[in-house]
């Protein structure tokens, strides 16, 4: 039995794209055919849905890692950027009052 949930745990990158009604709903059938108790359900329920959100966490942090790694190459200006040179803008406006 442990060693079946252990398998299910292993997919829990494949569950990470389905909503938790989905993920509710295939454990109810495993429920169903007697492979798991409810007790064990609630657990199974409760780890794919911390392994979806930290898979979803690693995949937003890779693109968000590549985006800024092609940004940076295309040499365009980051918001940074433009927020210090708008400072710069207004120290010098202020200097020639």
């Amino acid at each position: 039995m442990k060693n079946r949930v252990n398998q299910l745990l292993t997919l829990g990158l494949g569950f990470a794209v389905l909503s938790k009604e989905q993920i509710e709903k295939s454990v109810s059938k495993l429920v169903e055919k007697g492979n798991l108790t409810k007790l064990e359900s609630k657990q199974l329920i409760d780890d794919l849905l911390e392994k979806g959100e930290q898979s979803r966490q690693k995949v937003n942090d890779i693109i968000k890692d590549r985006v800024n790694q092609i940004l940076s190459e295309m040499n365009i200006a980051t918001k940074n950027d433009i927020h210090v040179l708008t400072e710069r803008i207004q120290q010098l406006e202020e200097k020639l009052k």
